[in-house]
Order: structure tokens, then sequence, then C-alpha cells
């Protein structure tokens, strides 16, 4: 059975917030009964676009028929100009009898002009998203969502977000599997949850001003799974680590580490989004991998040290301390240099000790005190 959808446009309409879905349906009709695709607009006839670009063939509410979902693409003009009665009749003539309504981008304020919003969780571009909770109050705004469903009622964020949303209704329609398939199709990611925040960290990462740090942020992302910690990255770009820091402070606003991090938890909820098969059995017959598109494994993974917080030093291991009869005849009672305890004793020394590192494979300081030619742990010749 066909599922028809309408889509409202006019004069100063986002061209991908109609392209965009329009595409995504026309792919599912190859795994599943064809969507029609109808053009509602307030006069029917030519719409432009915002890009000066023309939509042919449109229809008026009165002649498109019934439609099973009704998508009102956005504009600029709809958050920055009040809407013209004749682009509100024509949404409410075509929605009042429709089973599913959606909008993308700010065509969530035509959906709020009519009331249809009211009560309801809904969103918008980031950019408007003040305003729009400001001109609607009674709309449960949710700004950093990528679409939010409400009842019959499903609103998507700025301009490609439309295309989330529309694979989120293929989904609710013909099921997971085949909205995979139009994503991959699209060579877009897989479909997003709609509670996933607008922005990625790919996206949220300020422009570096230099090309060193541009080709080195550019590898990270093209694979998170590499070595990146702080020496590997310096070494590739061939600076110091601490000068690569420094970068990453002025430029990014933060460590190294923590911005590997959030590209690496971004990539994970992505292959979380994909499912649970493999690399190998994600691609495509005939060809293979170039490198593994997985987080490495926990059985991988370095000692990390807490990159936050005071955090005391690990208990040191006095395993190989020097017993009791091996320490020097006289004197007072050694002190191991590496871990600061009594040699021979086995309880823990007292606040008052004396602490110094090193020690451990490094010679004594007092080579007359310790075992000679040593780099066992060494005597400090200082007494508790």
């Amino acid at each position: 059975m066909t599922h028809r959808v309408g889509f409202v446009v006019f004069d100063g309409v986002t061209m991908l917030d109609v392209s965009g879905p329009s595409e995504v349906l026309h792919q599912a009709s190859r795994h599943a009964p064809p969507y029609e695709l109808v053009l509602v607009s307030p006069s029917g006839g030519t719409v432009t676009t915002s890009a000066g670009l023309a939509l042919t063939g449109t229809v008026t509410a009165a002649d498109s028929g019934p439609v099973d979902t009704v998508v009102v693409a956005g504009g600029d003009r709809l958050a920055q100009q009040p809407i013209e009665d004749e682009l509100l009749a024509a949404a409410r003539a075509l929605a009042a009898p429709a089973p599913r309504i959606a909008s993308v981008c700010t065509g969530a304020f035509v959906l709020a002009e009519l009331g249809l919003l009211d009560g309801c969780r809904a969103t918008t571009h980031w950019r408007h998203a003040v305003s729009f909770a400001r001109r609607y109050p009674r709309v449960r705004v949710e700004p950093d969502a990528i679409h939010v469903r409400d009842g019959r009622y499903v609103t998507s964020a700025g301009i490609s977000a439309g295309i989330d949303l529309t694979l989120a209704l293929v989904e609710d329609d013909h099921g997971a599997d085949v909205a995979r398939d139009i994503a991959r199709e699209l060579v877009v990611f897989m479909q997003r949850p709609g509670g996933q925040s607008q922005f990625s960290t790919a996206i949220t990462t300020p422009p570096a001003r230099s090309d060193l740090l541009r080709s080195l942020i550019a590898s990270v992302l093209a694979d998170p799974a590499a070595d990146h910690s702080l020496p590997a990255m310096a070494a590739s770009a061939a600076v110091s680590p601490r000068h690569l820091a420094r970068l990453f402070r002025a430029e990014l606003g933060t460590t190294p580490a923590r911005w590997v991090e959030r590209v690496r938890l971004d990539r994970a909820q992505q292959l979380l989004l994909e499912g649970t098969a493999s690399p190998r059995q994600r691609t495509t017959a005939g060809s293979a991998p170039t490198r593994p598109s997985a987080a490495p494994s926990p059985a991988t993974w370095a000692p990390r040290r807490p990159t936050t917080g005071n955090a005391s030093p690990p208990p040191a291991d006095r395993s190989s301390c020097r017993p009791e009869g091996d320490r020097p005849p006289r004197g007072p009672v050694p002190v191991c240099v590496r871990c600061a305890g009594a040699v021979g004793r086995s309880r823990r020394p007292s606040p008052s000790s004396p602490r110094r590192w090193g020690g451990c494979g490094r010679p004594s300081r007092r080579p007359d005190r310790g075992r000679p030619g040593s780099r066992d742990h060494a005597w400090s010749g200082r007494s508790r």
C-alpha cells in the first residue's frame, strides 16, 4: 500500500529541508512499498527556495488529497518574520486529518503558531531555540535534541537533522534494517536517536589555526582507535609533548587526552547505533576494511594516569626491598629510597619518615651504604 507524504513548502524554504527527507523516502522505495511525495504550497505552482532554485509542480492543500504524513519544511523567515495566513491555512488543512505530522528545522514555528504543539515537547534549529521558546511559551522546547516525538507530532533540529527524522519515520514504517540500509546508501551516519545532542566533538571543536594541529585533528578523527597518546601524537607532529599540550590548550581549550577521549566516545556511540556487527561483517562484499573501525578492546588499553584531581601515587611494591639480614651492619635503620619503608619490617612507615623517590632501577646515592654495584632498591642512609 502506498504511503502518501505531503511536504509543505513556500517561497524562501530551505532546499535541504525538502530534498534530504525526499531522498530518504525515495531510497526506501527500493526496500519496501513506495512513498508517494506531494509538494503543497499556499498557492500552488512554482516555489523559489532560499538558494534561488525553483520547486515546480506544487499543488494547493485542497488539490493534494489526503496524506498519511505531513512534513513542514523550514526557512529562516519563519523565525524572523510573521507567518502569513495563507501558509498557516494550507498547513492546517493538510495536517487536520493526517495521522502523523512532522517538521524540519523552523517548520516547527508553523505548527506552534497553529497551536498544535501546545503542551508538547518539540525542538528546532539551535540558533532559533531561544526565540522559539519565548514566542511559544506553551511549547516544551528541547533545544539540544536531534528530533523529538510527542504523540503524532515529530519535530527535528536544523537542516540535516531532517534526514535523521525521516530515517526514524522509515524505521517506524519498515523496521530498523531498512533505515540502516538507507543510511549506508546515502553515506550518512547511521540513524541517531532523537535525544542525542545536536553537537558532536567534530562539530564543537573550534577550527585550529595552525596547520600542524589541523592535520593532527584530521588523523585522530579518521582513526580514533589508533595510538593517540601524547607522546605518539607529538612524535607524528615532530614537536615535543609539552609544545603539543600548549597548542591544544591555546587553540582548543582542552588537553590532548581529554579531546581524544571525547572523539572516542562519539565513535563508540556511532558503533552502538550501527549495531553489534563486526567491522568485517559491516563491509560490502568484495571489499575489506582498511583499518579497524571499533574501539580497542580492554585488553589492549594502556594504563592511564588520572587527568583530574589530586590522586595519590599507587602503593609501592616492597617485595624487592632488601631483607633485614642484608642491610649494613652498623648505623641507623635503613630506609628504602623508593617506598620509604624500613627494610625488613612489615609495619608501614610513619608520617614523619623521610620519603625520597627513586631507587628502583637506579644506583644508590650512597654506594657505601648499599650493595656495591646494585641497581636494586637503594639505601637512603637516613633513619626513621
